[in-house]
């Protein structure tokens, strides 16, 4: 493991108050699950649709989730609907509208993919089922969250069992390989490749989550006191944090595409001008998302994936059920399939998504676990000894500081 989780991580777990008690808890409730009624709930999920929010800006994840639909139609009688999203915060501001109106029941959305900023936001305004549904299910018996802390911890907020994890995500770059000779492996080496190769590095802009993303990753370059990312920012000199990241972005963003007077306006734009080789970079925050867009023919075969050698900055996202959803059951059985052997396995494939498992492998049956050893690697994705150098996510509040303070600064062109 890399020397930030090992070093840091466990003093963050203590900062953000994690306990044994939840970890042993949610243990126990998981080995209990399948007495709790769960062919019931089944029987009531029968014929139930499904109103599944989730981010449609990927053809390869709208495939999986189409793949989803079929299976949880044909097991359990369930019609799942994806509602594409282009920003998860859409749905959250529609539930709260519903909250308003006062309508508690026969909610617009019934599952929605969620982390981040997002989840803290619903759990804030009360926008979640009450109940530690999560925890109930029966997949959730394959999670190791002694193992993998950040399955309970969404930025530094725990769950309480209000979500479901269903996939990890972690920050890596894209480069062409025919551009690119060494690749520059810290903030400071890209900050130098980038003054000598003007206009051919771009990313998205913010509150893209992408391009948030990657101010983020930079942001834990460029200062000593990584520790204070993990508190709220009224507690502490946000500002003279965040310093350090607008001067590195002054300094550049005249060496940018276009001069930093235009930013891509998601992954997707990113993805088609690398494609293009109108630069040389791009961002993604799924290990595998590089080498899918050359087995796809999206991106050209010199096209290669590095980290930070600091690290890369990771989080688990999940699915949630709002508190007024029409199909709870449904919901949740759904949530359950997600998190099932099978369909981790599906999705961790390069060749369908490659979005990383959160499942433990130790503790998954033999035959699951030959699989996940058997699935395919491409040798344009980062090494698995790589990627254990984790870098948590900050406290979400870090976010919209970020997202709002670039704005002032930078929206117009400056």
């Amino acid at each position: 493991m890399g020397i930030f989780i090992h070093k840091i991580f466990p003093r963050l777990l203590l900062a953000i108050g994690f306990c044994m008690t939840l970890v042993v808890c949610s243990i126990s409730v998981v080995s209990a699950a399948e007495d709790h009624g769960y062919e019931m709930l089944e029987e009531k999920a029968l014929g139930q649709e499904v109103s599944f929010n989730a981010w449609g800006g990927s053809p390869a994840i709208n495939n999986y989730i189409q793949w989803v639909a079929r299976q949880v139609d044909e097991r359990y009688g369930i019609r799942l609907k994806h509602i594409k999203l282009t920003n998860t915060s859409q749905a959250v501001s529609r539930i709260l509208a519903e909250k308003v109106a006062g309508k508690t029941e026969n909610g617009s959305v019934d599952l929605l993919w969620v982390n981040g900023e997002n989840f803290s936001r619903m759990i804030n305004a009360g926008l979640l089922q009450k109940d530690s549904w999560a925890f109930e299910l029966p997949s959730f018996r394959y999670v190791n969250s002694e193992k993998m802390p950040d399955i309970i911890s969404d930025f530094g907020v725990s769950t309480n069992g209000l979500e479901s994890p269903w996939g990890r995500g972690q920050f890596v770059f894209g480069y062409d390989s025919q551009i690119v000779d060494t690749v520059p492996n810290s903030a400071n080496k890209l900050a130098n490749w980038i003054k000598n190769n003007p206009g051919k590095f771009a990313y998205p802009q913010p509150p893209d989550f992408t391009g948030t993303s990657f101010l983020k990753q930079v942001l834990f370059e460029l200062i000593e006191d990584q520790m204070a990312l993990y508190q709220n920012t009224n507690q502490v000199n946000a500002s003279e944090l965040l310093a350090p990241l607008w001067q590195w972005l002054d300094d550049l963003h005249p060496y940018l595409w276009r001069s930093g007077k235009i930013f891509p306006s998601n992954y997707s734009h990113l993805v088609r001008l690398l494609g293009d080789k109108e630069i040389a970079f791009a961002m993604a925050f799924n290990p595998a998302e590089f080498a899918l867009g050359v087995e796809q023919g999206i991106l050209p075969a010199t096209i290669k994936s590095f980290i930070f050698d600091k690290g890369a900055l990771s989080n688990v996202h999940f699915v949630a059920i709002p508190f007024n959803a029409d199909a709870p059951e449904a919901a949740k059985i759904t949530a359950n399939f997600l998190l099932s052997p099978e369909a981790q396995l599906y999705k961790a494939n390069i060749k369908m998504w490659g979005d990383p498992t959160v499942l433990d492998l130790d503790l998954l049956p033999d035959e699951w676990r030959r699989e996940f050893s058997s699935l395919p690697q491409h040798p344009s994705m980062v090494s698995v000894e790589q990627l254990q150098k984790i870098i948590p996510e900050p406290h979400p509040s870090w976010v919209k500081l970020i997202e709002e303070e670039w704005q002032k600064r930078y929206a117009a062109g400056g």
